[in-house]
């Protein structure tokens, strides 16, 4: 390339190069690829068949009810709606998708990471404490308390959690980088594992008694 020196053009090929490699959605080369149940004359994009462009209905980019509470009657006290690709197939290859999060007094959306997204979240309605964790080696807590109108972001892949301190319900939303962001709940992905993890590497890795951690995998497994 005239006028810029080799090096220099090496090293912008090479950030393109790693900007491209890093992407986790990449952007779409049309304008959508509504996923499909089938192979039949169909495209395989992002773990997806593509329906035909002629057959795409508002349908397949529609969900209803998100306005709607869900039940909160379980251990945590929490309901995480997830509207991703699963749903609405109209998100496949469109890099985002979008949660409804419902509290019950004092519920909890335990700690969890999503490992293909960053989450940005608004409280709708009550009061959430929140927080996310740094990685190693700093490991620090980031966290706020959320009243109705405020938003945090959760960076992609580090462990966080909201936890309604209020004595009434509270509800979020929460928009995800990613079609598909993933989910892994530490002590659910940790000590509920299957097969189950060797109780003597979570004995050494928790520094914990080898009854509680049979305990825990009594809990989780169940």
């Amino acid at each position: 390339m005239k006028g810029f020196p080799n090096y220099l053009v090496a090293l912008a090929l090479m950030a393109l190069a790693s900007s491209l490699a890093s992407a986790f959605d990449p952007a779409p080369l049309q304008d959508f690829c509504v996923a499909f149940n089938t192979s039949t004359d169909a495209v395989f994009v992002n773990g997806k068949f593509c329906k035909d462009p002629k057959l795409v209905i508002a349908n397949d980019f529609f969900f209803p009810g998100l306005n709607t509470p869900r039940s909160t009657a379980n251990p945590l006290g929490s309901t995480v709606t997830l509207l991703d690709v699963s749903k609405i197939f109209g998100l496949n290859t469109l890099g985002i998708s979008l949660a409804r999060i419902d509290f019950a007094p004092y519920g909890l959306n335990p700690p969890h990471t999503h490992p293909r997204a960053t989450e940005i979240l608004v409280v709708i309605e009550g009061t959430l404490l929140v927080g996310f964790v740094t990685s190693n080696p700093d490991n620090r807590l980031i966290t706020k308390t959320l009243n109705t109108g405020d938003v945090f972001v959760f960076p992609i892949g580090l462990i966080h959690f909201q936890f309604n301190v209020g004595t009434t319900n509270a509800v979020s939303i929460s928009g995800l980088g990613s079609q598909n962001p993933g989910l892994i709940v530490i002590a659910k992905n940790v000590f509920g594992s299957n097969p189950p993890i060797n109780p003597d590497v979570l004995t050494k890795a928790f520094q914990l008694e080898k009854n509680v951690v049979d305990d825990l995998q009594k809990k989780f497994m169940s």
